[in-house]
């Protein structure tokens, strides 16, 4: 744990990446898979991880995200998008992968089943949306603390124009939405942002025990 708390002092959103370093095939692999055990509300993981690594694709979204010199100098960007008007049939995919995993018949998650598509069904869209969405947050959160794990750098950002982003990766045709995005890769020797200490909330003010 020790280290952990080391490795959440170290990271900083990084403002400057050295885009000459490049992350290692392996460690993206490491990544994938930590966002890939993330926590989701029933497991659902309402959402698809865009992974670009194409440095001509970098170049389209730059300008999408205020010109921002993360999105092409970072080895990877990661885009979490967000399913639209989640429906049943992404319950019916669950389902089926638990059934398959687990070795348990479809019919006796029967109740399960109609729990998620009840409580789906009864959401209007926006709200569906905003739930969806905030999902997305959990996997962005396992990400930004495997890398500091790894010691790879990541910058989560919400400044970029998502509709801009949906068209230019086609995500509007896919039922998705641009969410949120972080790049990664290791940050700049020049990078004066790394040196600054790291602010927050006392635990007397942050936290409350009832």
């Amino acid at each position: 744990m020790n280290t952990f708390l080391e490795n959440q002092n170290w990271r900083y959103a990084t403002k400057q990446f050295d885009a000459t370093k490049k992350i290692a095939v392996s460690d993206l692999e490491k990544l994938k898979e930590a966002v890939r055990l993330s926590a989701s509300s029933y497991g659902l993981q309402p959402y698809k991880v865009i992974i670009v690594e194409s440095a001509e694709l970098k170049e389209k979204l730059r300008p999408a995200a205020y010109n921002q010199s993360q999105i092409t100098d970072a080895s990877y960007l990661f885009i979490f998008a967000n399913d639209i008007d989640l429906g049943a049939h992404s319950v019916d995919n669950y389902i089926n992968n638990i059934s398959e995993t687990r070795g348990v018949p479809t019919d006796a998650l029967a109740g399960f089943s109609d729990m998620m598509k009840g409580t789906i069904s009864g959401l209007p869209v926006d709200a569906k949306n905003i739930w969806t969405a905030k999902q997305t947050y959990l996997a962005l959160g396992n990400l930004l603390n495997a890398a500091a794990e790894l010691k790879i750098d990541a910058t989560p950002m919400e400044g970029f124009n998502a509709a801009a982003f949906n068209e230019i990766l086609g995500l509007d045709k896919l039922g998705l939405n641009a969410c949120v995005i972080a790049p990664i890769g290791y940050r700049d020797d020049q990078d004066t942002s790394q040196h600054f200490k790291k602010v927050r909330k006392s635990k007397e003010e942050l936290f409350i025990t009832l």
